[in-house]
């Protein structure tokens, strides 16, 4: 479903660098370590369904202009240089995209930690901060966007797998007896 936030949260990406196609790149390329066979377009669909929460593309969005604001001198101190210099101790970019992360639960975040970690593909070319560009969230949103793209896989492999199925009813169950003592 497009819409114009979401229409605005395609652009703002565009404008930092970031094209879906890297995204996807890096998420199917972790996502092959453990299930070799998974295709770019299954991948491409997931971050699809990732793009269309809300929250996301707020999230997105929200990130994008405090990097821009940075990149421009414009924000209020202390603010500019936290921002601007990409502070350790700041730590506000990485609670934006864990609020990406949250929609898809533990495995997103547990992702996330790994890809902030290690930083691969597009997060780490966008965490450089090359010809004075600022990229203190946009990094952090993307990981994050990879993070919930393969936590989204993950749970739609196992739909299905692991339920617990109705237990089987007994005749003391039905006549409201508590079950028999095995031994």
């Amino acid at each position: 479903m497009r819409n114009g936030l979401h229409e605005a949260a395609g652009e703002a990406l565009r404008r930092r660098g970031v094209r879906v196609e890297d995204v996807v790149r890096v998420a199917c390329d972790i996502a092959r370590e453990r299930r070799p066979q998974v295709t770019f377009a299954e991948c491409r669909t997931h971050l699809e369904k990732v793009l269309e929460k809300r929250e996301v593309l707020y999230a997105i969005l929200t990130g994008v202009v405090l990097d821009e604001l940075a990149e421009a001198g414009t924000l209020p101190e202390p603010l500019q240089e936290a921002i601007a210099s990409d502070l350790p101790l700041y730590g506000i970019d990485e609670i934006l995209a864990t609020s990406i992360t949250n929609i898809y639960g533990a495995v997103s975040l547990t992702r996330f930690g790994y890809l902030d970690k290690k930083k691969p593909g597009v997060v780490g070319d966008l965490n450089r901060h090359r010809n004075g560009r600022v990229h203190t969230f946009m990094d952090d949103l993307v990981a994050a966007l990879v993070a919930a793209t393969l936590a989204r896989m993950e749970h739609s492999a196992q739909k299905g797998a692991g339920r617990l199925t109705k237990p089987e009813v007994t005749a003391d169950a039905q006549e409201g007896l508590p079950p028999a003592a095995s031994g």
